[in-house]
């Protein structure tokens, strides 16, 4: 997937939206920032989940951190090969390291995050 055509969270999270499902990850970015991803923990499929919600952990040799859910729907797939090969996530972040998919209940939500300039923009001025 192309960047350029996903929208993003202040947390990272990306989303590429087509209909009502929403794919999800974590930016470049973010997995750079973490650097040695060492273990990740999936959502459940079923779970229903909140926009802002924890829905997994990423932990890596500097810190653990939350996965958050930029929209509200269910979890309806996880990418299962993550557990065992987050590998993925620095490897191709937008593609093979996808996180999960979300059936929205709202699409819009997903219109209403940030652009790639904008999110490009964010990380710039956060300091990172």
């Amino acid at each position: 997937m192309n960047p350029a055509s996903l929208r993003f969270t202040e947390t990272h999270e990306w989303v590429s939206a087509e209909g009502n499902t929403a794919t999800i990850g974590i930016s470049d970015f973010a997995v750079h920032l973490l650097t040695d991803i060492v273990y990740m923990s999936l959502p459940k499929v079923g779970k229903v989940v909140r926009k802002g919600e924890s829905i997994g952990e990423i932990e890596s040799v500097k810190a653990v951190s939350d996965l958050y859910a930029p929209v509200d729907g269910e979890i309806i797939e996880v990418n299962s090969e993550l557990a065992d090969q987050q590998v993925l996530l620095s490897e191709s972040p937008f593609e093979k390291g996808w996180i999960a998919k979300i059936r929205m209940t709202n699409p819009t939500q997903a219109e209403g995050l940030m652009n790639y300039d904008a999110y490009k923009a964010h990380c710039s001025s956060s300091g990172h």
